[in-house]
């Protein structure tokens, strides 16, 4: 299993990445390539933005670097939690290819948590 997390945790790690930069420092960018954000104050995406990169930065950092190796299933919940909220949000909008994803990344952040949490001394 040891090498399944790392796989998950650095693709979620990219994908939350470049999705959270997107958000957070590409604005104009963010609206034309997410139909909902548009709906949505600019601060609150950015906000969101922000958020993403820490989670990014959080399932990655901590483990490769042996320092508060904790902290990544606790990134990782952190970012489960903003997906089911996502999707939550984006099933009020009947928006199932965005509810799909969001689940995806969910189990995803789910199996890494789990596998982290359970390899801490």
């Amino acid at each position: 299993m040891r090498g399944v997390e790392w796989i998950f945790s650095g693709v979620l790690a990219i994908v939350f990445l470049v999705v959270g930069i997107t958000k957070a420092f590409r604005y104009g960018l963010a609206r034309k390539a997410f139909a909902w954000v548009p709906d949505l104050p600019e601060p609150l995406v950015r906000f969101i933005g922000i958020v993403e990169i820490l989670g990014a930065l959080g399932l990655v950092v901590p483990v490769a670097t042996g320092m508060y190796a904790w902290l990544t299933p606790v990134a990782a919940l952190g970012l489960g939690l903003l997906m089911l909220m996502a999707a939550s949000f984006h099933a009020v909008r009947r928006e199932s290819d965005q509810v799909f994803l969001n689940a995806l990344l969910l189990i995803l952040l789910g199996v890494v948590a789990y596998s982290r949490w359970s390899l801490l001394p």
